[in-house]
């Protein structure tokens, strides 16, 4: 029997709310442990070269300065290939103090351990490191590019000589800095040949664990990371990074555990970054709009050492029906750190430039945006013949256009003022896949009608503490304060990361599915035993509610599951839940949006503030709509910042970061953000996962960049195509 939905679907605080905004929750440096030293890196201050000395007498002269550890003292390690992690390339990625060699400016050269944090900091500080420096390389335009990665469909190329419209444009998107409020921040300790960390992380168990393990040349199991809570990452934490390893080294070195947290500024250099593109698109269409070619040349940056890469090739496949697509994705090596994903992947470069030259064909024929979105809608998924399993973006154009007031719109750019300020409207489409990977989940129901449930996943922010405990209340028909969720341990059933919008789909269903077994375990006690009311009951017809079994078409036969398992004389039952997806896809797996945007720029010094924003999402079934608000109002500050503000600079002649640091990164703060609303659309996606969920955290922010762009041209009449949109581009 189907359990009555209560608590999915309903908007719940965050359960874990209180212990965050009291100070009582522990983020991965404040964890108490007994003797622990401190760890400060010491970075390179050449963007490419060797080391030739390294000087720490003064440092090892420094009261509470116990050991400088660097290439000349570290002991060899294993580094064991690992292809199961979140790295890009594992037998190529940075061994931590292996050798001389120095790959980007920041790269850590040497560790200060020491009795305080201070005393690591000042010693970090007072070591004189030298070097044969070479020229960095940090230019995308000039680099020379690996082999592209490329598709094709039809033939692109003669389609566009013959396309009777025809755009040919280059945008160039800056690097972006994640930015999280929690540095990055892990503490080591050894018992013998085990190891435990508490690190900042969003893989636990592929990621940390896996990575130190291989590191360290251990088993897995001898590494153990806990993480219970992550003050934000973005993406950032979805692999290990060379300070996990130096924290658990130093620890190994000492015989004592040690604390190692990055610096603001060393997080601009030590936990990746969204990486800069070049992106030139070619477009060709008849005179009413309808799409004929798209070819698509990309470059992006990479690092020396390794090959990063993302999903910049999927939105130009499906997102509009054309007969001719080519695409060339090549990664430019650079020496810089490598990058990593950030919110929305791939799919928000991407859809920053497909949306914004979509714009601009609109404009220059004279249609409607929206409509010709529509003209173009694909039946199907052009790059693999699949059916949608659903695909309701005209729906969100259409109830985002109607609640936006989009008719009211003059589409003549620059026709709109307010006093000094130059008014406009854009819009854009946003698309991301729906990602899913087999999850585990441990399920206890307790004699006292309680319900304990784990999985080893992290949360970042998204509310995974408050949306577990819903599908598991649900399942087991129990309120949601007598369920209780713990996570960010790898003694805990294995889950995948915490990224890519699949905590929901992949480690909820395997919460539902754990949560649906013991249920029918205690349904099958009671209709067995024949002391029980519900003795000879069809377990089908059995549901439950608030913790009390009862017959679905008679409700007056039932009892609590603590009396029947009081009865029976059992403390628990418990089982391990598990869900994977579908070896076989049948269908196209999308979430989809419309975001609209509304942006005054002061038509004498060029400022751009946003008035308001409405996004409307198919992102299949809302778990908890309080927390999907708190997810796409800050999908859309993200997208603010990747149109107006955020852009990473680098000093050409040595690789330095000039601009490491929150004053000098520009990210919207409170005044930058006005009027943010979000709609979804009411449904599910049953082809997905069992809960009916797509995804939401990394479609929010996808199409939000180009939304504003558009309404920066509407208002303005100027096409920026290199972003972020600064001032100085629109005077």
């Amino acid at each position: 029997m189907t359990q009555p939905r209560i608590a999915v679907g309903t908007p719940q605080s965050r359960v874990d709310g209180r212990l965050k905004v009291t100070g009582r929750a522990l983020y991965a440096a404040d964890h108490p442990t007994d003797g622990v030293l401190y760890a400060a890196v010491v970075d390179s201050s050449v963007g490419r070269g060797r080391v030739t000395g390294i000087d720490d007498r003064a440092t090892r002269a420094h009261p509470g300065v116990l050991r400088v550890i660097s290439y000349l003292n570290a002991p060899r390690l294993p580094y064991v290939d690992n292809p199961g992690s979140n790295n890009p390339a594992p037998n190529s990625r940075l061994r931590v103090f292996q050798d001389d060699r120095v790959r980007f400016f920041g790269q850590p050269v040497a560790a200060v351990v020491a009795t305080t944090h201070e005393s690591a900091q000042q010693g970090a500080r007072l070591v004189k490191v030298s070097y044969a420096a070479e020229q960095p390389v940090t230019d995308l335009a000039t680099a020379p590019a690996d082999e592209p990665a490329t598709y094709a469909r039809g033939d692109a190329d003669s389609a566009l000589n013959t396309a009777p419209v025809r755009l040919d444009l280059t945008y160039r998107t800056a690097r972006n800095h994640h930015n999280p409020m929690e540095p990055h921040a892990t503490i080591a300790r050894w018992d013998g040949n085990q190891l435990t960390v508490w690190d900042k992380t969003q893989w636990v168990v592929g990621g940390t664990q896996q990575e130190l393990a291989a590191v360290f040349g251990i088993p897995q199991t001898s590494v153990r990371v806990i993480s219970p809570f992550v003050g934000g990452a973005f993406g950032s934490g979805l692999r290990a990074w060379p300070h996990s390893t130096i924290a658990a080294l130093a620890a190994r070195e000492t015989g004592r555990p040690v604390k190692l947290v990055l610096a603001r500024r060393q997080l601009y250099f030590g936990t990746g970054f969204r990486p800069a593109y070049s992106y030139r698109l070619r477009a060709g269409s008849d005179r009413t709009g309808r799409l004929t070619a798209m070819t698509h040349d990309i470059r992006g940056e990479t690092s020396s050492y390794e090959t990063f890469t993302e999903a910049m090739l999927a939105p130009g496949q499906m997102l509009y029906s054309m007969p001719n697509v080519r695409q060339a994705y090549a990664t430019v090596p650079l020496d810089v750190n490598t990058p990593i994903w950030m919110r929305g992947p791939g799919y928000a470069s991407a859809a920053l430039v497909i949306e914004s030259a979509m714009d601009e064909l609109a404009h220059q024929l004279g249609i409607d945006p929206i409509e010709l979105r529509k003209r173009n809608e694909p039946a199907a998924d052009e790059s693999t013949g699949q059916p949608f399993s659903t695909r309701r973006l005209r729906e969100c154009y259409d109830v985002g256009a109607r609640e936006f007031g989009w008719q009211r719109r003059n589409p003549k750019p620059a026709s709109t003022k307010d006093g000094d300020w130059l008014i406009g409207t854009g819009m854009a489409a946003a698309v991301y896949d729906t990602a899913r990977a087999p999850a585990q989940a441990h399920v206890r129901l307790n004699a006292d009608g309680t319900a304990l449930v784990q999985a080893a996943t992290s949360d970042m922010g998204p509310g995974t503490y408050t949306s577990m405990p819903q599908v598991a209340a649900d399942a087991l028909g129990l309120t949601m304060d007598t369920v209780e969720f713990r996570l960010g341990d790898s003694l805990m059933p294995p889950t995948p990361p915490h990224g890519g919008s699949m905590t929901m789909a992949s480690v909820g269903s395997a919460v539902q599915d754990g949560c649906d077994k013991v249920r029918r375990q205690a349904i099958t006690l009671a209709v067995n035993d024949p002391r029980s009311p519900l003795h000879g009951v069809n377990p089908d017809d059995v549901i439950v509610r608030k913790g009390r079994m009862q017959a679905k078409n008679d409700p007056t036969r039932g009892e609590t599951y603590r009396q029947v398992l009081a009865r029976n004389g059992r403390d628990h039952l418990e089982v391990i839940g598990s869900w994977a997806p579908s070896e076989q896809n049948r269908f196209s797996m999308y979430g989809y949006g419309a975001v609209f945007a509304e942006v005054a720029v002061d038509a004498r010094l060029g400022l751009v503030r946003i008035r308001r924003m409405l996004g409307v999402y198919d992102a299949g079934r809302i778990v908890n709509p309080k927390l999907a608000d708190s997810q796409a109002l800050g999908g859309m500050v993200g997208g603010i910042g990747a149109a107006l503000l955020e852009h990473t600079v680098t000093d050409p002649r040595d690789g330095r970061i000039v601009n490491a640091n929150l004053a000098d990164y520009l990210v919207p703060v409170n005044a930058d953000v006005h009027d943010l609303r979000a709609i979804y659309l009411d449904g599910e996606d049953r082809e997905a996962d069992p809960l009916g969920v797509k995804g939401l955290a990394e479609l929010v922010l996808v199409g939000v960049a180009p939304a504003i762009a558009n309404a920066v041209f509407h208002a303005t009449g100027r096409r920026i195509r290199d972003f972020p949109i600064t001032a100085d581009a629109l005077l």
